[in-house]
């Protein structure tokens, strides 16, 4: 049989299938793959045939085998997971549906009919077994002592990650990524010991903040269109030159703005004993972070991983919203700073009727060296050289 001919039988094997005659397609199909072997559309229609026909152990032996040829065809993944199902091994099929979904799941046109009510029992089992594992898994472990207001933070994150509760989040800088350093979403206040001194002037730093609202044209856009930069972010497109997030800074780019820090001598006072990163027309970057009503700024990651961003949050309405990073969010308190990685994905909201405003800065991870930090300093500081020498 010539490819000519094996093809004209296998697709009458195909129509013999669509039209319900089972016998005669399996013989068609067995004929096409006595001849092409590789063939996997005739091992798969081969599974159908024989699975009409209640021969289930014929019909698996021809899916594995269309499998070893496309271990992708989403059509043969279900095939096997409902062969599985049927046979009362469900757990087994489980990994085969979830198969079928993650590669769906990554395919923009639309699925043919079938395929699609197979994903819709994938999905069902799927979210069924989750439950179920999610239920024996918690009750075992409550059995064994756990409660999880007294286990650790990042017990909680890795069990959430282990139901599939929350995923994983990585460090992602745009600019400059040091390895090493811990995949920390949020740090506690407790571990700094200069926070209870700066927390201890919110009063007085929002006091000049308050003066300084008097005059709102000192605020501008947090994010402005750079002509010498393209702008290719969709994401964040919304939210550029748009002083529903805006900015007032005491320090910009390492260099202290006059005109606001005159105007707010105690914050200036409180930032001397924070370990601001001082990097030349870099950092450190101290504001006051202003987020307009009904605002929302989309998920984004920062430059560096090398530094934390910390909010001291001064003027938060009652149902303001959050800060998520990664897979953890935080609410905004007054006057108790909120310390994250921006390396990380992270996303914030205003969803009440008033403005939010937080005392943004950042500071050196504290993982870092004193050594390291020159030597990070003298590379971005070259960085900067390089770039500017045009």
């Amino acid at each position: 049989m010539n490819q000519a001919q094996a093809s004209q039988q296998l697709q009458q094997a195909i129509t013999a299938l669509q039209q319900g005659r089972s016998q005669e397609a399996r013989s068609l199909f067995n004929s096409v793959v006595q001849q092409a072997p590789q063939a996997a559309q005739a091992w798969l229609g081969l599974a159908f045939s024989c699975s009409n026909l209640g021969d289930s152990e014929a019909a698996m032996a021809a899916i594995e085998r269309c499998l070893k040829l496309e271990p992708r065809n989403i059509r043969a993944l279900l095939f096997k997971a409902e062969q599985l199902e049927s046979a009362g091994q469900s757990r087994k099929a489980l990994p085969f549906f979830e198969a079928a979904l993650s590669l769906a799941a990554n395919i923009q046109e639309p699925l043919p009919g079938d395929i699609q009510k197979g994903l819709q029992r994938a999905q069902h089992l799927a979210d069924k077994f989750s439950a179920e594992y999610a239920d024996f898994l918690l009750g075992k472990l409550k059995e064994k002592g756990y409660q999880a207001g007294d286990a650790s933070d990042r017990f909680n994150l890795s069990l959430d990650i282990c139901l599939g509760r929350k995923q994983i989040y990585h460090q992602q800088p745009n600019r400059f990524y040091f390895p090493g350093l811990p995949q920390r979403q949020f740090y506690e206040r407790e571990e700094f010991d200069w926070i209870e001194g700066l927390e201890a002037q919110t009063d007085s730093i929002r006091t000049e903040l308050k003066g300084l609202l008097q005059s709102p044209e000192r605020f501008s856009p947090y994010l402005q269109s750079d002509a010498d930069m393209p702008e290719i972010n969709e994401s964040g497109k919304h939210i550029i030159n748009n002083p529903d997030w805006g900015a007032l800074y005491l320090w910009e780019y390492g260099q202290v703005v006059e005109d606001n820090a005159s105007a707010c001598p105690s914050t200036m006072a409180a930032m001397e004993q924070v370990p601001l990163p001082h990097v030349n027309s870099q950092t450190p970057i101290v504001l006051f972070s202003r987020l307009a009503a009904k605002t929302s700024i989309p998920p984004h990651h920062g430059m560096l991983n090398t530094r934390l961003i910390c909010h001291l949050p001064l003027i938060v309405p009652k149902n303001c919203g959050a800060l998520r990073c990664g897979s953890e969010q935080r609410e905004w308190v007054e006057g108790q700073t909120l310390i994250f990685d921006d390396s990380i994905e992270h996303e914030a909201c205003n969803n009440s009727d008033q403005e939010r405003i937080v005392l943004l800065f950042d500071i050196w991870r504290p993982e870092l060296s004193e050594d390291e930090r020159r030597l990070v300093t003298m590379m971005l500081e070259s960085v900067k050289e390089y770039q500017s020498a045009e």
